[in-house]
């Protein structure tokens, strides 16, 4: 039984573990406050500390972490992060939701044909789901 409910999106995040210089772009699988997965197309060191960026809004979110599985799945990874600083909660919490915002924006293109910014799909999502977002 998880200890934290995971949070499913698809959104674009960069990564770089600590001990390297260049940022790598893939895409977060799902998000907690306990910890996140990611897809990426190579393997990454278990135990590795990891900073992660999710760089949907200004300021970009930040999160260091370690990770703690790598799982070969068809022609990627999953890759499995726990978060180092347990003060991230209300941040992690704020990316949630940004999350599921940038997912409902893509959504309402892809079911409806509209195009809506970023500030409407926020307006939009939380009129129709804050409420019932999982704590």
């Amino acid at each position: 039984m998880r200890q934290f409910i995971r949070h499913p999106t698809d959104v674009p995040i960069e990564y770089r573990l600590t001990d390297l210089a260049n940022h790598l772009h893939e895409y977060l699988r799902n998000i907690s406050s306990g910890g996140l997965c990611f897809t990426s197309n190579q393997s990454v060191p278990i135990g590795a500390e990891i900073l992660i960026q999710i760089p949907l809004r200004q300021p970009v979110f930040e999160v260091k972490g370690a990770v703690t599985w790598c799982n070969p799945v068809n022609n990627h990874f999953e890759v499995g992060v726990k978060f180092i600083d347990t003060r991230t909660e209300r941040g992690v919490r704020m990316a949630e939701q940004i999350c599921y915002i940038e997912h409902y924006k893509h959504e309402v293109l892809e079911k409806e044909g509209r195009v809506i910014t970023g500030e409407e799909a926020a307006v939009e999502w939380i009129a129709a789901y804050a409420q019932d977002f999982p704590v």
